[in-house]
């Protein structure tokens, strides 16, 4: 099943706690763990120093501690959350399906579902709001787009489109084609 996963898994980097401004990357594979750190210093004991690497097999990892430690106090407990489950070869395929497919899939969705969707994450936020998502909601919702409807959608945006009752849309869409007659009246 994990078969068609890529190489890399999950990669992040950061900065240590301050006032640390030593650099460090976690990068997660399908078979290891790497954790790599650059020691960033004006002192001149640490001037000298090379960049470090530990690299630790997934079974490895989740027995070690030390490890684990420098991962939390770094990337954060969610992080280091993650980065366990992936280990114990708990993937989150959902995350790494592609926008447009994931589109397709929202769009068969409630409205309270896209709304619910929306808040479980960052990614999944942007793509319910995302004008890809609401321009084919709005249109089977519509009889009748005219020309104006859609630039004043590509101003406004399609999901705000959707929320805004007729009266306003009928009044947003005078007043952009006076602003649009007076623009031409000024320039002749």
């Amino acid at each position: 099943m994990a078969s068609w996963l890529p190489e890399t898994l999950f990669e992040t980097v950061g900065q240590g706690p301050a006032p640390s401004k030593d650099y460090y990357q976690l990068l997660v594979t399908r078979s290891q763990v790497i954790f790599r750190w650059w020691k960033i210093s004006l002192r001149s004991e640490y001037r000298s120093t090379k960049p470090g690497e530990a690299k630790e097999s997934h079974e490895n990892f989740l027995e070690n501690s030390h490890l684990q430690v420098q991962v939390a106090l770094i990337f954060g407990a969610r992080i280091l959350d993650y980065v366990f489950n992936l280990c114990e070869g708990k993937f989150d395929y959902l995350e790494r399906l592609s926008d447009n497919l994931l589109l397709s899939i929202i769009s068969y969705l409630d409205l309270e579902d896209i709304a619910r969707l929306s808040q479980t994450s960052r990614r999944f936020s942007k793509l319910c709001i995302s004008d890809k998502l609401w321009e084919p909601i709005v249109q089977s919702a519509c009889d009748n787009i005219t020309p104006d409807m859609k630039a004043l959608a590509k101003d406004m945006g399609w999901r705000q489109m959707f929320f805004t009752n007729k009266l306003q849309l009928q009044r947003q869409l005078r007043k952009r084609k006076e602003h649009q007659e007076r623009e031409r009246d000024s320039q002749v």
